[in-house]
């Protein structure tokens, strides 16, 4: 699961803040509305994986 997919696919902006090596730091900007939406994605893309272990 790709958790910034999951936020930009919820109409979140993800910004890559700076880069150290191979550590990336992002910030994610977005409304309570936006949040809501990823709340939602997060919660059917854990439901999918759980279901596929079945």
């Amino acid at each position: 699961m790709d958790i910034l997919d999951l936020a930009r696919k919820s109409g979140m902006t993800v910004v890559l803040d700076a880069k150290i090596g191979r550590q990336e730091y992002r910030t994610v900007h977005g409304s309570v509305a936006a949040l809501e939406r990823f709340a939602e994605l997060l919660a059917a893309s854990m439901h999918d994986e759980l279901a596929e272990q079945d």
